[in-house]
Formats: structure tokens, C-alpha cells, sequence
């Protein structure tokens, strides 16, 4: 089977291009951690119940991230992206210091 030029770089550019986007969506499926750097400078949560309100004063009952601008997931998700932690997934129950209420 003779296969042309064309064909081979159009297969191989497809090839190429699904698998730098399996790479990207594995990355950012990866879950922060609350040992991550990041999220210990922002003082992260993955359960906002947990938050030291004496340390984060500004904390209230009822924020999460679910309900932060910056949180990227979709309503009813359980996690989701936030620009704050370079593409890893934030809980949607979660908190940290950055929280800004969605308007």
C-alpha cells in the first residue's frame, strides 16, 4: 500500500495534535493539593467547613469555591479549574483567601 506525502502529514499532524491535548487534559485534572505551595501562600481548603477563621478572618459561612468568580467548573461539577493553581482542579466545596463572590 503506497500511502502520499499529503496523506502521511495530514495523519501525523493529527496524531501529533490529539496527543498534546490528552496531555493538557490529563494535567489539568490533576486535584490541588492543600501541600501545595500555591495553596498554602492562599491558605486553600478543599472543605471550606475547615477554614481557620482566626487565621482568615475574612472568611463567611457559605463561600466556596463553587460560588468564587475565579472558580472555571460547571454548576453541580465537583471540582473544577481556577487560574490560581496553573490548571489543576479546586473543590467545589473548597475556599481560599482569593475568594471573590460571583456576581
Amino acid at each position: 500500500m503506497q500511502v502520499s506525502r499529503r496523506h502521511f502529514i495530514i495523519v501525523a499532524a493529527s496524531l501529533a495534535s490529539a496527543s498534546v491535548l490528552q496531555t493538557e487534559s490529563r494535567a489539568a485534572s490533576a486535584e490541588v493539593s492543600e501541600n501545595d505551595p500555591t495553596a498554602q501562600t492562599l491558605g486553600y481548603k478543599a472543605d471550606a467547613a475547615t477554614v481557620d477563621t482566626t487565621r482568615y478572618p475574612k472568611y463567611q459561612a457559605g463561600q466556596a469555591c463553587a460560588n468564587c468568580q475565579l472558580y472555571q467548573g460547571k454548576p453541580g461539577d465537583t471540582s473544577g479549574p481556577c487560574p490560581l493553581f496553573a490548571g489543576k482542579l479546586v473543590s467545589a466545596k473548597g475556599w481560599c483567601s482569593a475568594y471573590v463572590k460571583k456576581a
